[in-house]
């Protein structure tokens, strides 16, 4: 990671940043916490690395929030393909949403897979655009500045916690990738389960008419 920060920058924190909360399951915190750490010992420029960071977050946001104004909730259905358990997590995100409308969208940065359904309910819902890009700004330089400063003034951590990892190299990024295949094929494994809960649980009109006499 050092070194793809220490290569192409700004561009490397921009399209994490993008990808994370566009709904990808990219290793963005990692990403900002070197950015972070590098302009702490003067190898990036700290305010432009906040800069790429959040504008990068605030063009997800409103991504997800046109595709809800222009689609409805069929916008969902496209994150619902990606994600391993979509039933509870967009029903959670609806009745959070619901209880704490704007204040959510800033929320939702620092939540996984959480800010695309959040920016694209609010799109959903109609919130006015200048209400949706107060809060999305907010959320994006919070969300932004937060880990790259953390980053920032733990620098000299970090770059012990690089120096380790890399003397450890194939060892741990082995380990790193069972733990993740690991855990996909649980989720997986309930996901289907859950489907097929479901499908046993359904009755035909004719069963059901059967069942109300």
């Amino acid at each position: 990671m050092p070194d793809l920060l220490a290569h192409y920058g700004v561009a490397i924190v921009f399209i994490a940043a993008f990808a994370v909360q566009a709904g990808v399951p990219a290793p963005a915190v990692p990403m900002l916490l070197g950015a972070g750490a590098l302009s702490g010992t003067g190898h990036m420029n700290l305010a432009v690395s906040i800069v790429a960071a959040t504008t990068a977050t605030l063009a997800a946001d409103v991504l997800w929030y046109s595709l809800g104004r222009a689609k409805g909730p069929r916008a969902f259905e496209t994150l619902s393909r990606f994600s391993l358990d979509p039933d509870s997590l967009i029903r959670n995100v609806k009745e959070r949403f619901a209880a704490h409308r704007t204040r959510y969208l800033i929320v939702a940065k620092f939540l996984p897979c959480v800010n695309p359904l959040a920016a694209g309910l609010a799109g959903v819902v109609v919130l006015r655009p200048d209400a949706f890009l107060l809060c999305a700004v907010a959320g994006a330089l919070l969300w932004a500045g937060a880990w790259i400063m953390l980053g920032y003034f733990c620098a000299g951590v970090i770059a012990v916690v690089a120096s380790a990892t890399a003397r450890l190299g194939t060892a741990l990024v082995i380990a790193v990738a069972a733990a993740l295949i690991l855990y996909i094929a649980i989720k997986y494994a309930m996901r289907c389960r859950f489907l097929r809960h479901l499908r046993k649980a359904r009755i035909d009109p004719i069963e059901l008419q059967r069942r109300s006499a």
